[in-house]
């Protein structure tokens, strides 16, 4: 209501000036590199170091014999080291070639499957046809169709089988491809008295709803009552009798167990097996699953996930889901539950490689995602019946079964790790080939979906990997809120070397370090060596956890590399001075005070105060808590009130800032003076952020002066 003012008095008004933007998120670190399992090319966020040994693992054992021996990839030792002391870490896995997830088909009490046949013919017996489900997969093309007793139509005297297509892989796409010789056209299917290509035909007793047979043209009866597809291959496979499909989160064959056979008949045993079940091949990274409680009654049953190392006496159960059902209108509804959504790499190799999410339900579990091959609507009627035509055939079978068909991409063998990486096999990679990398990269180049302040890449080398570290460079720099570390040289390369990469490069978004380090890893049992970039993300945490990211990371207070047995070489006063000059950042060797990050330049050639790691990563700060916070603000009036807002919001953290020593002074300027009338015309909303970031001590210079007996001190 309108405030009414005629007679004289006081009236008091309210404008609130306290708006409190959303905070702004946990912002963290992204490393990009090998791992033993897990999603490829799917950046995805862990927030400590056992999440990301459940989704990625951490030691493997390559070789064979006398050469087996145990490794562990540096994108976990990086990450083991940097989620000591921060809870936000980016990885993203690279992988080369093709690469998938395990699966596993899951089947259902009342058919076979599996069929492959390259000529003759072959039959699937099902208990009841009604909502029935066959694939024919012939190469890469897959062909869905779920086989219906009802309706018949009127002209129909062959047969009452009909096939419909469905999903998103379905060929075929005609809406009722009907048994008999001339009566149906379609989409990609064409109804015909012979010919070469795959045919189906009814069942032995037409009309009967017994089964269905699939034929190639040299069977004997392939020309009675077939609807034909054309199929180029030599080899078809045809699946029935899968209740759904289980698909591991994690691409490669390091999820396999040997049981390709046990997995698609949904077995529990196989030549694979020994004493009470267990898996030879069994291991704590990879998964084996069991359907029970099958409850013909209800339509329902049980899912557990577990560890591949079990026994069938001590099950290691890691996921349990009861009351299953393959209803869609129920919130039990297996996919609802477990989730069927996955991310799929587009445009690889392209400008702008992006991710495209596809299915409906978003994944729960830690370790599958479902594709529900059959679905039973509304197994119970109104009266809480088995509904005609949903039998037992529809639900699983109460069996165990493993994964199989991971591929773990293109590896080079043998792999070389830690000082023995090269230009051509870094962990098993060629970097400067492998477009994975680059696809990593530009993939984090979206703003708006990945919120990272740091981006390490170990592993890769400036002097022979330098094509991959400068698109790592230029990317961060394009999103200005993100600060790269990078390795100068291989291992046993010397100082000067190193100097050279530094010096051919100029970027303040940009820090190198030298020499490579040796740690102890209590994982493997042994000590390795590391670049020296695989350390320093955990050194930036743990300066942030304790003081702020304006304050230098390096120094006996917030540098130490508590880890590290030694550096590769113990470095004199004169080699960190050449080294600085250079703007590579020194890695000494005190006595009593171990090894400790000794600089905090960037690459910048120009001297000024972006030279530095502190003032960098305060400017990123700055840039993320205003561009967060201001965002709220877009599509507001332009007005006073708006830019008061902003200023309410601005102030008090640089205010913070300066009062934990990280600016010197500041000024914020939003009125009328930067926004004029062709400003706002032009929809425009300006501000000024003025900063004199606070300076380090990074010379400490001390005069002692040395005076005659008798003399005055000054006060």
């Amino acid at each position: 209501m309108a405030e009414r003012i005629v007679s004289p008095g006081v009236f008091t008004r309210e404008v609130d000036q306290s708006f409190l933007p959303a905070a702004v998120g946990a912002i963290g670190a992204a490393v990009i590199g090998p791992t033993v399992k897990g999603p490829a090319m799917v950046p995805t966020v862990v927030s400590s170091y056992s999440e990301y040994v459940q989704k990625f693992g951490d030691v493997f054992t390559s070789g064979s014999g006398a050469s087996e021996k145990s490794y562990k990839y540096l994108t976990s030792v990086s990450a083991q080291n940097y989620l000591r002391y921060a809870d936000t870490l980016t990885v993203t896995r690279i992988l080369e070639g093709a690469y998938a997830p395990a699966d596993s088909y899951v089947k259902d009490a009342g058919t076979s499957t599996g069929v492959t046949f390259a000529s003759g013919s072959v039959t699937i017996v099902a208990a009841a046809v009604d909502n029935q489900e066959y694939r024919i997969v012939e190469g890469s093309t897959t062909y869905r169709f779920i086989a219906s007793g009802n309706p018949i139509p009127s002209d129909d005297t062959d047969g009452d089988l009909y096939f419909f297509s469905t999903g998103s892989t379905a060929t075929a796409t005609a809406t009722n491809l009907v048994n008999e010789v001339n009566g149906v056209s379609g989409i990609g299917v064409t109804a015909v008295d012979g010919g070469s290509g795959l045919f189906i035909l009814s069942g032995s007793t037409a009309g009967a709803g017994n089964g269905i047979t699939f034929a190639t043209s040299s069977a004997t009866d392939a020309t009675t009552f077939a609807t034909q597809f054309t199929l180029g291959g030599a080899t078809n496979t045809v699946t029935s009798g899968n209740s759904f499909r289980l698909y591991t989160l994690a691409d490669g064959a390091i999820m396999n167990s040997g049981q390709a056979a046990a997995s698609t008949a949904g077995s529990g045993s196989s030549a694979d097996e020994t004493t009470n079940n267990m898996l030879l091949s069994g291991s704590a990274d990879n998964l084996r699953w069991e359907v029970a409680n099958v409850n013909n009654t209800l339509g329902t049953f049980t899912l557990f996930i577990r560890r591949g190392d079990d026994t069938i006496r001590r099950k290691s159960i890691v996921e349990q889901y009861n009351n299953l059902t393959l209803d869609p209108n129920s919130p039990n509804y297996i996919a609802r539950r477990i989730g069927d959504q996955v991310f799929t790499l587009r445009d690889s190799g392209g400008t702008s490689p992006f991710l495209q999410l596809s299915g409906s339900f978003p994944v729960r579990s830690n370790y599958v995602r479902v594709e529900v091959l059959k679905t039973t609507l509304n197994y119970l009627d109104a009266n809480g019946n088995v509904r005609v035509g949903a039998a037992s055939a529809s639900l699983p079978q109460a069996v165990s079964g493993t994964f199989a068909n991971g591929s773990d991409g293109t590896v080079s063998h043998p792999q070389n790790f830690y000082n023995d990486i090269t230009d051509l096999n870094s962990q098993g990679y060629n970097p400067d080939t492998s477009t994975s990398y680059e696809d990593a990269i530009k993939l984090l180049s979206n703003q708006d979906e990945y919120d990272i302040n740091l981006l390490s890449l170990p592993g890769l080398i400036n002097s022979v990997h330098g094509t991959r570290l400068s698109q790592a460079e230029s990317m961060v720099e394009d999103r200005g809120d993100c600060f790269l570390v990078s390795d100068p040289v291989l291992y046993g390369s010397g100082l000067s070397a190193a100097q050279a990469q530094a010096e051919a490069e100029d970027s303040s978004y940009n820090a190198m370090y030298w020499p490579w380090l040796q740690i102890a890893d209590n994982d493997l049992g042994q000590n390795i060596w590391v670049p020296a970039t695989t350390l320093i993300p955990g050194v930036y945490a743990f300066n942030d956890s304790v003081a702020a990211p304006w304050f230098a990371p390096a120094g006996l207070n917030r540098g130490g590399l508590e880890s590290v047995i030694q550096a590769e070489r113990k470095l004199t006063q004169t080699n960190r001075d050449d080294l600085y000059e250079s703007n590579v950042n020194p890695i000494a060797t005190f006595p009593n005070s171990g090894v400790v990050v000794f600089g905090q330049k960037t690459l910048q050639k120009k001297a000024s105060a972006l030279d530095r790691i502190n003032v960098r990563r305060l400017l990123i700060a700055a840039k993320k808590f205003v561009a967060s916070t201001s965002k709220f603000l877009v599509f507001e009036q332009n007005t006073t009130a708006t830019r008061n807002r902003f200023l309410s919001i601005v102030n008090p953290y640089f205010e913070d800032i300066q009062q934990r020593q990280g600016l010197y002074a500041f000024k914020v300027v939003m009125d009328e003076t930067n926004n004029t009338p062709d400003v706002v015309d032009r929809n425009q909303l300006v501000g000024q952020i003025f900063l004199q970031p606070a300076k380090t001590a990074e010379f400490i210079i001390i005069d002692f002066n040395v005076l005659p007996t008798g003399a005055a001190f000054p006060e």
